[in-house]
């Protein structure tokens, strides 16, 4: 199992070797979310600290970014008994209910921040509620320049400090072809989702979703030059990994 880097803030280092950029992943601009607006949204933690966001798919199940489990940006697997996830609420340290985690499972294929994929089990069913919900992943092709929704507790700016409510932001899809021109990763497991200077995603946001119909269509993965930089944000594309998603969820 070959695991490269793990966290956004040394993205630089090791992703230059792939792309001309340098990359970070991390919402800045955007909005505020009202209650309930994204339901399937969680916050992950880390020994008690936030780290990144993550989606349910369904009462057991939580999807997120590899990058996120990894620990110490090598690839040792967190246990499980070191995460946790906030759910039922937009704001990140308080509300809604925080539930343990059973099993990781990260993408065997994970490296180069491609197949930046995880699944997270927890220790109990959730009970859902109109702030609890797990979101639909979305089956075929969006649309290119669809808008597509981001939500997260990122830094609202290069180094800045991660709010305390949910934010999201509106961004549309480029094909691969574009995305391969503007930085260099035009993956069939990756969609690129473009956005105007000083919005996009931003650290803390990478394991978040990304929406299209009230779909998810993608995992917040990295950003290019910076957070709000002209470059797109990479997510991976969920759909690609349906099959991978089914297989590893008991």
């Amino acid at each position: 199992m070959l695991f490269k880097t793990s966290i956004i803030a040394v993205f630089a280092l090791v992703f230059c070797t792939l792309v001309k950029a340098k990359p970070s992943a991390r919402i800045v601009g955007g909005y505020y979310a009202a209650i309930g607006q994204f339901p399937h949204q969680v916050a992950l933690f880390t020994n008690g600290e936030y780290n990144c966001g993550g989606s349910i798919i369904s009462s057991r199940y939580i999807l997120t970014a590899a990058h996120c489990v990894i620990r110490d940006h090598g690839t040792e697997i967190f246990q499980p008994y070191e995460l946790t996830v906030r759910v039922g609420s937009v704001q990140r340290l308080i509300g809604g209910e925080l539930v343990a985690v059973q099993k990781v499972k990260v993408h065997e294929n994970y490296g180069n921040w491609l197949n930046d994929i995880a699944l997270l089990e927890l220790v109990k069913n959730l009970k859902f509620s109109s702030n609890v919900q797990p979101v639909v992943i979305f089956v075929g092709e969006v649309p290119k320049n669809a808008p597509i929704i981001i939500s997260g507790w990122g830094r609202l700016y290069f180094n800045g400090e991660n709010p305390e409510w949910l934010k999201y932001n509106i961004v549309t899809r480029l094909d691969p072809a574009e995305c391969h021109t503007q930085i260099g990763y035009g993956h069939d497991s990756v969609i690129c989702l473009a956005h105007n200077v000083n919005n996009g995603a931003c650290n803390g946001d990478s394991g978040g979703p990304a929406t299209y119909d009230g779909k998810l269509v993608g995992i917040s993965n990295f950003s290019v030059d910076g957070c709000g930089s002209p470059k797109p944000d990479a997510f991976g594309k969920v759909n690609y990994y349906l099959d991978w998603i089914k297989s590893n969820m008991n």
